[in-house]
Formats: C-alpha cells, sequence, structure tokens
C-alpha cells in the first residue's frame, strides 16, 4: 500500500472512531499492525487534531451560546464543571508522564478493553430501557467522566468517549447531554495530550503534505461521525456499539490466537 494511502485510511479511522464509543487508539494500534506500518506521534496527534476541529464545527452553536450567556449562571457552571472534569483528566495525564507510562502495543489487552467495554454497554442500556435521564450535569458527575478519560488514557481500548458516556448514563444522566459533555471535554482533552506528546517526542520523518491530508480526511470523517451520532441517539441506544465491540474483540482474539 502506498504512503497516502495509508495516510487516508489512518485518518479515516482516527475520524470515525476518534468521538464514537469504540476506542480509536485501539483501532489505530490495530490497524497499523495489520498494515506492518508504524507512524510517528507527531502524525497521530495531527489527525487527532482534525477531529477535534471538526467537532467544534458540530458543536459551535453550543459554544456561541455558552460565550454569549457567560454571565448566566447556569452556563458559568457548566463551563467550571467542564473545566474541573478537564482538570482532573491533565492532572492525571501529567503524573502517567511523569511516570513514563507507555501503552501496550499487543492486540490482546485491546481485544478484552473492547470486550469489557462492550458488556458493560449493553447491560447499562438495558438496565436504563425506558428510564428518562437527568438534563443536568453535577459535580460528581462531572468528576467521574474526567476520571473515565484516565482509565481509557491507561486500557487501550477502552474508549475516551465511551467511558466518559458509559459512566454518564450509570449516573443517569441524559444521552444527549452526556455525549455533548463527552466530546466538549475531549477538545481540551485531546488538544493537551497531543501538545504534550509534541514536546515529549521528536517530530518524525513523514512529510507535511501527508501530515496536512491525513488531518483534512480526520476532520471530514469525525464531523461526519459526530453529526451522525447525534442524531442516532435521539432514537437509538447505544447497545449497538457494545454489540460492535464485543463481536470486535471477538474476532481480535481468535486473530491473535490463530497466530
Amino acid at each position: 500500500m502506498t504512503e497516502w494511502m495509508t495516510v487516508v485510511l489512518l485518518g479515516i479511522i482516527e475520524g470515525i472512531t476518534e468521538f464514537l464509543p469504540v476506542s480509536s487508539t485501539g483501532h489505530l494500534l490495530l490497524a497499523e499492525q495489520w498494515l506492518a506500518v508504524r507512524q510517528s506521534d507527531t502524525f497521530l496527534v495531527v489527525i487527532q487534531g482534525g477531529a477535534v476541529a471538526a467537532v467544534l464545527l458540530v458543536f459551535k452553536a453550543r459554544l456561541r451560546q455558552l460565550v454569549a450567556a457567560r454571565h448566566d449562571p447556569a452556563a458559568r457552571a457548566y463551563v467550571v464543571k467542564l473545566s474541573a472534569a478537564f482538570g482532573i483528566t491533565a492532572a492525571g495525564g501529567l503524573g502517567l508522564a511523569a511516570i513514563d507510562f507507555a501503552l501496550p502495543e499487543t492486540a490482546t489487552p485491546v481485544a478484552l478493553a473492547l470486550l469489557v467495554g462492550g458488556i458493560l454497554f449493553v447491560l447499562v442500556e438495558r438496565t436504563l430501557r425506558g428510564r428518562a435521564g437527568k438534563t443536568t450535569i453535577g459535580w460528581p458527575v462531572a468528576a467521574a467522566m474526567g476520571l473515565a478519560q484516565l482509565v481509557a488514557a491507561v486500557f487501550p481500548g477502552t474508549s475516551r468517549s465511551g467511558a466518559a458516556i458509559l459512566v454518564a448514563l450509570v449516573m443517569g444522566l441524559d444521552r444527549q447531554l452526556a455525549i455533548e459533555f463527552s466530546f466538549l471535554l475531549g477538545v481540551p482533552t485531546l488538544l493537551a495530550a497531543g501538545l504534550l506528546k509534541l514536546i515529549s517526542h521528536p517530530a518524525g520523518q513523514l512529510p507535511w503534505t501527508m501530515l496536512a491530508l491525513g488531518a483534512a480526511v480526520s476532520a471530514v470523517t469525525a464531523f461526519a461521525a459526530v453529526w451522525w451520532l447525534m442524531r442516532y441517539v435521539q432514537t437509538h441506544t447505544f447497545e449497538g456499539f457494545g454489540w460492535y465491540r464485543i463481536v470486535l474483540a471477538a474476532l481480535i482474539l481468535w486473530s491473535s490466537l490463530g497466530a
């Protein structure tokens, strides 16, 4: 496979999986193993930035609303809770960086994390069936979502957005609000993680034209994925994502055993 085809494929995978509850890190790790390639941290940071840009575009009306209503107590409380949740994630992330934590690069841990998360999504959604969720985010929920992102950072295959959404659902939050808060929380989280990678790792050898291509593909596919998900959950639960994770985990484990 040519270099540009590999870049496009990885950009598509990143864009689709970054904000869906299926783990972008896990999918990219598996894709790199199956393609027998290893992209630099710079490449992964740049295409991740494309996905972040897409989320900002999807939620531009909500962001404008928060800015316009910045003197409103409810809007201020929302932003403060968002900032606090990010602060929890950032503090934990800096702690992981201080001990030189490195993600495992084998498929089995990814499969196990996908499997556990998939089972939890199925069980939680079946438990919550027919129940109305809370329409305000309390401090416990905000803190738990910040902590959930740390779990995803330690276990590839967990999914940052998936972990945050799952814990929010368990704590009774409305699905739409859980998605919105998780996605907006992901913006500073991903940007900070990317900046940390750029500071602590060499830039790599990939030409900037390839980096731009990967970011553009990631942005377009992420925009489509987020736009679709926001409408999908209006009439569906996350149970389908749970079954997807379970099937994918089974395929990975079966492939690993076969190897």
